[in-house]
Protein backbone atom coordinates (compact mmCIF):
# COMPACT_ATOMS: atom_id res chain seq x y z
CA UNK A 1 0.00 0.00 0.00
CA UNK A 2 1.83 3.31 -1.05
CA UNK A 3 1.66 6.64 0.14
CA UNK A 4 -0.79 8.25 -2.36
CA UNK A 5 -3.57 5.11 -1.50
CA UNK A 6 -3.00 6.03 2.29
CA UNK A 7 -3.85 10.10 1.85
CA UNK A 8 -6.65 8.99 -0.18
CA UNK A 9 -8.24 6.85 2.43
CA UNK A 10 -7.77 9.80 4.72
CA UNK A 11 -9.06 12.06 2.96
CA UNK A 12 -11.88 9.52 2.66
CA UNK A 13 -12.82 9.36 5.78
CA UNK A 14 -12.59 12.78 5.97
CA UNK A 15 -15.06 13.86 4.04
CA UNK A 16 -17.49 11.29 5.12
CA UNK A 17 -16.83 12.80 8.49
CA UNK A 18 -17.54 16.00 7.49
CA UNK A 19 -20.51 15.19 5.43
CA UNK A 20 -22.42 13.05 8.59
CA UNK A 21 -21.48 16.93 10.69
CA UNK A 22 -22.92 18.99 7.70
CA UNK A 23 -26.00 16.64 7.68
CA UNK A 24 -26.10 16.53 11.37
CA UNK A 25 -25.95 20.42 11.85
CA UNK A 26 -28.38 20.85 8.58
CA UNK A 27 -31.18 18.31 10.09
CA UNK A 28 -30.66 20.34 13.70
CA UNK A 29 -31.41 23.67 11.41
CA UNK A 30 -34.31 22.60 9.65
CA UNK A 31 -36.23 20.77 13.14
CA UNK A 32 -39.23 22.52 12.95
CA UNK A 33 -39.87 21.71 9.28
CA UNK A 34 -38.96 18.11 10.29
CA UNK A 35 -41.31 18.55 13.25
CA UNK A 36 -44.45 19.88 10.91
CA UNK A 37 -43.39 16.97 8.48
CA UNK A 38 -43.90 14.23 11.49
CA UNK A 39 -47.01 15.75 12.41
CA UNK A 40 -48.27 16.14 9.51
CA UNK A 41 -47.36 12.24 8.94
CA UNK A 42 -49.29 11.97 12.35
CA UNK A 43 -52.82 13.59 10.68
CA UNK A 44 -52.42 11.55 6.88
CA UNK A 45 -51.88 8.07 9.15
CA UNK A 46 -55.13 9.33 11.59
CA UNK A 47 -57.23 10.82 8.37
CA UNK A 48 -56.51 8.05 5.64
CA UNK A 49 -59.19 5.32 7.21
CA UNK A 50 -61.68 8.70 6.80
CA UNK A 51 -60.60 9.56 3.35
CA UNK A 52 -60.71 6.00 2.51
CA UNK A 53 -64.16 5.77 3.71
CA UNK A 54 -65.74 8.84 2.07
CA UNK A 55 -63.60 8.06 -1.28
CA UNK A 56 -65.31 3.70 -1.42
CA UNK A 57 -68.09 4.10 0.52
CA UNK A 58 -69.79 7.65 -0.02
CA UNK A 59 -68.15 7.51 -3.73
CA UNK A 60 -66.87 11.28 -2.88
CA UNK A 61 -63.50 12.99 -5.08
CA UNK A 62 -60.40 12.45 -3.47
CA UNK A 63 -59.78 16.14 -3.24
CA UNK A 64 -62.97 16.61 -1.21
CA UNK A 65 -62.62 13.62 0.72
CA UNK A 66 -58.93 15.35 1.95
CA UNK A 67 -60.87 18.52 1.86
CA UNK A 68 -63.41 17.12 4.45
CA UNK A 69 -61.10 15.49 6.45
CA UNK A 70 -58.96 18.51 6.51
CA UNK A 71 -62.01 21.21 7.98
CA UNK A 72 -62.73 18.34 10.42
CA UNK A 73 -59.35 18.83 11.74
CA UNK A 74 -59.14 22.35 11.57
CA UNK A 75 -62.56 22.28 13.40
CA UNK A 76 -61.18 20.50 16.00
CA UNK A 77 -58.13 23.06 16.92
CA UNK A 78 -60.93 25.77 16.80
CA UNK A 79 -62.91 24.41 19.10
CA UNK A 80 -59.91 23.41 21.23
CA UNK A 81 -58.81 27.31 21.13
CA UNK A 82 -62.57 28.47 21.94
CA UNK A 83 -62.59 26.19 24.67
CA UNK A 84 -59.41 27.22 26.40
CA UNK A 85 -59.32 31.26 25.18
CA UNK A 86 -62.31 32.15 27.57
CA UNK A 87 -60.91 29.69 30.66
CA UNK A 88 -57.46 32.11 30.32
CA UNK A 89 -59.60 35.38 29.84
CA UNK A 90 -61.93 34.64 32.74
CA UNK A 91 -58.94 33.68 35.22
CA UNK A 92 -57.40 36.66 33.94
CA UNK A 93 -59.82 38.71 34.90
CA UNK A 94 -60.40 36.83 38.67
CA UNK A 95 -56.40 37.50 38.99
CA UNK A 96 -57.04 41.18 38.41
CA UNK A 97 -60.01 41.18 40.97
CA UNK A 98 -58.18 38.78 43.96
CA UNK A 99 -58.18 40.25 47.18
CA UNK A 100 -54.67 39.41 48.46
CA UNK A 101 -55.84 39.48 52.04
CA UNK A 102 -58.73 37.21 51.24
CA UNK A 103 -56.42 34.64 49.50
CA UNK A 104 -54.04 35.01 52.57
CA UNK A 105 -56.58 34.33 54.86
CA UNK A 106 -58.12 31.07 52.96
CA UNK A 107 -54.62 30.03 52.60
CA UNK A 108 -54.27 30.15 56.32
CA UNK A 109 -57.30 29.22 57.16
CA UNK A 110 -56.77 25.96 55.03
CA UNK A 111 -53.09 25.78 56.77
CA UNK A 112 -54.76 25.64 59.77
CA UNK A 113 -57.54 22.70 59.10
CA UNK A 114 -54.96 20.45 57.73
CA UNK A 115 -52.63 21.06 60.74
CA UNK A 116 -55.37 19.97 63.21
CA UNK A 117 -56.73 16.95 60.71
CA UNK A 118 -53.39 15.62 60.24
CA UNK A 119 -52.49 16.53 64.41
CA UNK A 120 -49.45 18.49 63.18
CA UNK A 121 -48.14 20.94 65.49
CA UNK A 122 -46.33 22.87 62.58
CA UNK A 123 -47.75 23.61 59.52
CA UNK A 124 -47.09 26.93 57.44
CA UNK A 125 -48.03 26.95 53.67
CA UNK A 126 -47.61 30.84 53.44
CA UNK A 127 -44.58 30.81 54.78
CA UNK A 128 -43.00 27.71 53.13
CA UNK A 129 -43.70 29.30 50.00
CA UNK A 130 -42.01 32.17 51.12
CA UNK A 131 -39.03 30.66 51.76
CA UNK A 132 -39.22 28.70 48.81
CA UNK A 133 -36.14 29.81 46.05
CA UNK A 134 -38.40 30.45 43.43
CA UNK A 135 -40.18 32.86 45.21
CA UNK A 136 -37.31 34.28 46.39
CA UNK A 137 -35.78 34.77 43.60
CA UNK A 138 -37.83 35.59 41.19
CA UNK A 139 -37.29 38.29 38.74
CA UNK A 140 -40.58 40.24 38.05
CA UNK A 141 -38.45 42.10 35.09
CA UNK A 142 -38.62 38.81 33.35
CA UNK A 143 -42.55 39.52 32.35
CA UNK A 144 -42.04 41.90 29.74
CA UNK A 145 -39.80 39.34 28.02
CA UNK A 146 -42.09 36.13 28.97
CA UNK A 147 -44.58 38.14 26.96
CA UNK A 148 -42.80 38.84 24.17
CA UNK A 149 -42.16 34.93 24.02
CA UNK A 150 -45.35 34.59 24.02
CA UNK A 151 -46.29 36.33 21.12
CA UNK A 152 -43.80 35.01 19.15
CA UNK A 153 -44.58 31.35 19.95
CA UNK A 154 -47.99 32.26 18.75
CA UNK A 155 -46.46 33.55 15.20
CA UNK A 156 -44.70 30.62 15.02
CA UNK A 157 -47.80 28.72 15.76
CA UNK A 158 -49.55 30.01 13.38
CA UNK A 159 -46.70 29.33 10.34
CA UNK A 160 -46.77 25.90 11.77
CA UNK A 161 -50.07 25.58 11.24
CA UNK A 162 -50.36 27.00 7.66
CA UNK A 163 -47.32 24.47 7.17
CA UNK A 164 -49.02 20.98 8.59
CA UNK A 165 -52.15 21.40 6.89
CA UNK A 166 -50.61 22.43 3.31
CA UNK A 167 -48.82 19.37 3.70
CA UNK A 168 -51.23 17.12 5.32
CA UNK A 169 -53.27 17.88 2.00
CA UNK A 170 -51.11 16.23 -0.31
CA UNK A 171 -49.85 13.14 2.19
CA UNK A 172 -53.67 12.81 2.63
CA UNK A 173 -54.74 13.29 -1.40
CA UNK A 174 -51.54 10.97 -2.80
CA UNK A 175 -50.96 8.10 -0.70
CA UNK A 176 -47.93 6.97 -2.76
CA UNK A 177 -46.24 10.49 -2.02
CA UNK A 178 -44.47 9.39 1.51
CA UNK A 179 -43.64 5.92 -0.18
CA UNK A 180 -41.85 7.75 -3.54
CA UNK A 181 -39.93 9.81 -1.30
CA UNK A 182 -38.98 6.94 1.10
CA UNK A 183 -37.92 5.08 -2.44
CA UNK A 184 -35.51 7.25 -3.36
CA UNK A 185 -33.13 5.72 -0.59
CA UNK A 186 -33.89 2.10 -1.66
CA UNK A 187 -31.14 -0.02 -3.81
CA UNK A 188 -32.09 -0.86 -7.36
CA UNK A 189 -33.73 -4.52 -6.51
CA UNK A 190 -34.93 -3.96 -3.59
CA UNK A 191 -38.07 -1.48 -3.97
CA UNK A 192 -40.56 -4.44 -3.47
CA UNK A 193 -39.42 -5.06 -0.21
CA UNK A 194 -38.76 -1.53 0.79
CA UNK A 195 -42.89 -1.05 -0.46
CA UNK A 196 -43.84 -3.93 1.39
CA UNK A 197 -42.52 -2.73 4.82
CA UNK A 198 -43.80 0.83 4.56
CA UNK A 199 -47.22 -0.85 4.00
CA UNK A 200 -47.12 -2.44 7.12
CA UNK A 201 -45.78 0.19 8.33
CA UNK A 202 -48.28 2.80 7.44
CA UNK A 203 -51.38 -0.03 8.66
CA UNK A 204 -49.61 -0.29 12.14
CA UNK A 205 -49.12 3.16 13.29
CA UNK A 206 -52.48 4.01 11.69
CA UNK A 207 -54.28 2.09 13.81
CA UNK A 208 -52.04 2.93 16.77
CA UNK A 209 -52.83 6.62 16.34
CA UNK A 210 -56.27 6.24 15.54
CA UNK A 211 -56.83 3.97 18.70
CA UNK A 212 -54.52 6.54 20.89
CA UNK A 213 -57.09 9.36 19.71
CA UNK A 214 -60.34 7.01 20.95
CA UNK A 215 -58.11 6.86 23.96
CA UNK A 216 -58.08 9.89 24.91
CA UNK A 217 -61.31 10.73 23.94
CA UNK A 218 -62.85 8.03 26.11
CA UNK A 219 -60.87 9.42 28.91
CA UNK A 220 -62.03 12.46 28.18
CA UNK A 221 -65.62 11.71 29.08
CA UNK A 222 -65.11 10.41 31.90
CA UNK A 223 -63.02 12.87 33.42
CA UNK A 224 -65.75 15.40 32.62
CA UNK A 225 -68.06 13.22 34.06
CA UNK A 226 -66.37 13.04 37.19
CA UNK A 227 -65.11 16.82 37.77
CA UNK A 228 -68.58 17.60 36.54
CA UNK A 229 -70.21 15.44 39.39
CA UNK A 230 -68.08 17.00 41.92
CA UNK A 231 -68.75 20.71 40.68
CA UNK A 232 -64.98 21.67 40.14
CA UNK A 233 -64.54 24.44 37.87
CA UNK A 234 -63.86 24.54 34.03
CA UNK A 235 -63.87 20.43 34.06
CA UNK A 236 -63.89 20.34 30.24
CA UNK A 237 -60.86 21.87 29.81
CA UNK A 238 -59.01 19.92 33.10
CA UNK A 239 -60.53 16.78 31.56
CA UNK A 240 -58.83 17.78 28.56
CA UNK A 241 -55.71 18.57 29.61
CA UNK A 242 -55.51 15.30 31.94
CA UNK A 243 -56.81 12.89 29.47
CA UNK A 244 -53.93 14.34 26.76
CA UNK A 245 -51.30 13.80 29.46
CA UNK A 246 -52.46 10.21 28.87
CA UNK A 247 -50.29 9.87 25.36
CA UNK A 248 -46.60 10.19 27.87
CA UNK A 249 -47.25 6.17 29.00
CA UNK A 250 -47.01 5.53 33.20
CA UNK A 251 -45.84 8.85 33.67
CA UNK A 252 -48.44 11.13 32.18
CA UNK A 253 -51.56 9.54 34.57
CA UNK A 254 -49.51 10.13 37.52
CA UNK A 255 -48.75 13.84 36.50
CA UNK A 256 -52.85 14.18 35.58
CA UNK A 257 -53.53 13.25 38.60
CA UNK A 258 -51.75 15.58 40.33
CA UNK A 259 -52.73 18.38 38.83
CA UNK A 260 -56.61 17.17 39.07
CA UNK A 261 -56.28 17.19 42.88
CA UNK A 262 -54.79 20.65 42.95
CA UNK A 263 -57.77 21.94 40.71
CA UNK A 264 -60.33 20.03 43.39
CA UNK A 265 -58.28 22.14 45.86
CA UNK A 266 -58.30 25.42 44.35
CA UNK A 267 -61.79 24.98 43.23
CA UNK A 268 -63.15 24.40 46.98
CA UNK A 269 -60.48 26.83 48.15
CA UNK A 270 -62.06 28.69 51.38
CA UNK A 271 -64.32 25.60 52.46
CA UNK A 272 -63.73 23.49 55.30
CA UNK A 273 -61.11 20.66 54.59
CA UNK A 274 -62.34 17.70 56.69
CA UNK A 275 -66.20 17.83 55.42
CA UNK A 276 -65.51 19.57 52.15
CA UNK A 277 -62.40 19.03 50.79
CA UNK A 278 -60.54 15.98 51.87
CA UNK A 279 -64.20 14.10 50.88
CA UNK A 280 -64.18 15.42 47.48
CA UNK A 281 -60.62 14.74 46.87
CA UNK A 282 -61.29 10.84 48.30
CA UNK A 283 -64.31 10.61 45.54
CA UNK A 284 -62.32 11.88 42.79
CA UNK A 285 -59.00 10.41 43.60
CA UNK A 286 -61.55 6.70 43.46
CA UNK A 287 -63.03 8.20 40.50
CA UNK A 288 -59.56 9.00 38.89
CA UNK A 289 -58.25 5.63 39.48
CA UNK A 290 -61.56 3.99 38.38
CA UNK A 291 -61.23 5.73 35.11
CA UNK A 292 -57.50 4.70 34.96
CA UNK A 293 -58.67 1.00 35.38
CA UNK A 294 -60.92 1.04 32.25
CA UNK A 295 -57.97 2.37 30.38
CA UNK A 296 -55.26 0.19 31.95
CA UNK A 297 -57.10 -3.07 31.28
CA UNK A 298 -59.91 -2.32 28.32
CA UNK A 299 -58.19 0.82 26.16
CA UNK A 300 -54.60 -0.12 26.34
CA UNK A 301 -54.79 -3.68 25.62
CA UNK A 302 -56.71 -3.14 22.40
CA UNK A 303 -54.47 0.28 21.59
CA UNK A 304 -50.97 -1.65 22.22
CA UNK A 305 -51.68 -5.23 22.13
CA UNK A 306 -54.12 -5.59 19.00
CA UNK A 307 -52.70 -2.24 16.70
CA UNK A 308 -48.90 -3.08 16.96
CA UNK A 309 -49.39 -6.40 17.79
CA UNK A 310 -46.28 -6.43 20.35
CA UNK A 311 -46.33 -8.24 24.39
CA UNK A 312 -47.39 -6.15 27.03
CA UNK A 313 -43.96 -6.74 28.72
CA UNK A 314 -42.03 -6.32 25.23
CA UNK A 315 -44.10 -2.75 25.36
CA UNK A 316 -43.19 -1.83 28.72
CA UNK A 317 -39.33 -2.41 28.27
CA UNK A 318 -39.25 -0.40 25.31
CA UNK A 319 -40.88 2.33 26.70
CA UNK A 320 -38.59 1.78 29.77
CA UNK A 321 -35.60 1.94 28.06
CA UNK A 322 -36.82 4.75 25.81
CA UNK A 323 -37.69 6.85 28.74
CA UNK A 324 -34.15 6.61 30.23
CA UNK A 325 -32.53 6.99 26.72
CA UNK A 326 -34.29 10.23 25.76
CA UNK A 327 -36.74 11.08 28.39
CA UNK A 328 -40.73 12.08 28.38
CA UNK A 329 -39.81 12.38 24.40
CA UNK A 330 -38.44 9.28 24.05
CA UNK A 331 -42.09 7.65 25.70
CA UNK A 332 -44.12 9.23 23.42
CA UNK A 333 -42.11 8.02 20.52
CA UNK A 334 -41.43 4.68 21.45
CA UNK A 335 -44.12 2.60 20.18
CA UNK A 336 -44.38 4.16 16.46
CA UNK A 337 -40.58 3.67 16.06
CA UNK A 338 -40.35 0.52 17.68
CA UNK A 339 -43.36 -0.49 15.69
CA UNK A 340 -41.61 1.01 11.79
CA UNK A 341 -38.23 -0.79 13.56
CA UNK A 342 -39.62 -4.29 13.81
CA UNK A 343 -41.09 -4.20 10.88
CA UNK A 344 -37.82 -3.16 9.00
CA UNK A 345 -36.03 -5.76 10.23
CA UNK A 346 -38.73 -8.83 9.32
CA UNK A 347 -38.03 -7.47 6.01
CA UNK A 348 -34.49 -7.11 6.32
CA UNK A 349 -33.16 -9.63 8.87
CA UNK A 350 -35.97 -12.50 9.01
CA UNK A 351 -33.18 -14.79 8.71
CA UNK A 352 -32.36 -14.63 12.47
CA UNK A 353 -34.07 -16.42 15.60
CA UNK A 354 -34.70 -13.21 17.58
CA UNK A 355 -36.11 -11.06 14.56
CA UNK A 356 -38.31 -14.27 13.77
CA UNK A 357 -39.39 -14.21 17.59
CA UNK A 358 -40.02 -10.48 17.45
CA UNK A 359 -41.40 -10.11 14.61
CA UNK A 360 -43.33 -13.49 14.64
CA UNK A 361 -47.28 -11.71 14.92
CA UNK A 362 -46.59 -8.88 12.47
Amino acid sequence: MNSKTIAYGIIKALGIVLGAVLLCYFLYAIQSIILYIAIAAVISLIGRPIVSFLKNKLHLPNTLSVIIVLVLVVSICVSLITLFIPIIIKQSQNLGQIDINTFKSDLNELNFQIRDYLGLKQLDLVQGLKETSFVRNFDFSLIPNFMNKVFGWLGTTLIGLFSVIFISFFLLKDSKLMLNSILVFANRGDETRFKRAFDKIKVLLSRYFVGLVLQILVLFILYTILLTIFEVDNPVAIAFICAFLNIVPYLGPVVAGVLMMLFVVSSNLGSDFSTVILPRLLYVMGGYCIAQLIDNFINQPLIFGKSVKSHPLEIFLIILIAGLLFNVLGMIVAIPFYTALKVIAKETFSEYKIVKNLTKNL
